[in-house]
């Protein structure tokens, strides 16, 4: 196998929840252009019928089908992997991407928003990772999404950090339980990364971040995409519950002058 085949998913079969904008909606694009099947899903139908329309009219080689899906429902989540099968014959990646937030002091988050916010983010991959488990029985790749947030804290989104910090902790544990199966579960911690959300909160596009550049604090869509598709490709093979952190330049404690 070469380098290059290493890093393919062609003819592969992808899930890629959250998918009507943003990280999931670009990986979507990329996967497609990559050879793979995609199905995106998020709550809405008709966001998500746009982009697997666009997929579709576009010369990328994967096919993609959209599932209207809720991922805090259990049998939405088991809908959305039998309508893949039904369409494409299997599941071999399922990218658990759906997530959402908001920002708040933590005396300020009421019990039905601190609810909301956990299940999205943690009971919604523990819905998708536990069904795919079923559906992958000649094995497989999960990917899940944490967050910087998560792996470190973040002033009023404790309700996500915590989920995520969650979903961190979950990735270790299911890719041990699941190595039995043949299935490789890891996990992508993002910093900022200027998607629509990202926009309408702190008002930096994409247009506003320059790739070329190394010293930068806010990454795009597209570099999420491609670190996605290195740990759903053999490139990745000896990659087993991990957490990769892509959030651009860290911070340090610089040393003062002497």
């Amino acid at each position: 196998m070469t380098a290059n085949e290493r890093f393919s998913i062609d003819g592969q079969t992808a899930i890629i929840t959250g998918s009507s904008q943003g990280i999931g909606k670009t990986t979507a694009e990329v996967f497609a252009e990559g050879g793979a099947n995609v199905v995106v899903t998020s709550r809405s139908q008709e966001k998500v019928e746009s982009v697997a329309e666009g997929i579709n009219e576009s010369d990328a080689p994967g096919r993609a089908i959209a599932v209207e899906c809720d991922v805090r429902e259990r049998e939405a989540v088991e809908a959305l992997f039998e309508a893949t099968v039904e369409e494409f014959g299997s599941v071999d990646i399922l990218l658990n991407n759906a997530g959402a937030s908001f920002m708040a002091p933590f005396d300020d988050i009421s019990e039905n928003g601190w609810k909301t916010i956990l299940d999205i983010n943690l009971t919604g991959t523990y819905h998708g990772a536990q069904v795919a488990g079923e559906y992958m029985d000649e094995g497989g790749v999960i990917v899940n999404y944490a967050s910087v947030a998560g792996t470190q804290g973040a002033p009023y989104m404790s309700h996500y950090g915590a989920a995520k910090a969650g979903v961190v902790n979950l990735t270790k544990t299911l890719a041990y339980e699941y190595a039995d199966k043949g299935i490789r579960v890891n996990c992508i911690a993002p910093g900022f990364v200027a998607t629509p959300g990202v926009e309408s909160q702190m008002g930096v596009s994409a247009d506003d971040v320059d790739r070329g550049e190394v010293k930068r604090r806010m990454g795009l869509p597209e570099e999420m995409a491609d670190l996605a598709q290195f740990l759903a490709s053999d490139a990745s093979s000896y990659l087993v519950g991990e957490t990769v952190t892509a959030r651009g330049l860290p911070d340090i404690m610089e040393t003062p002058d002497v």
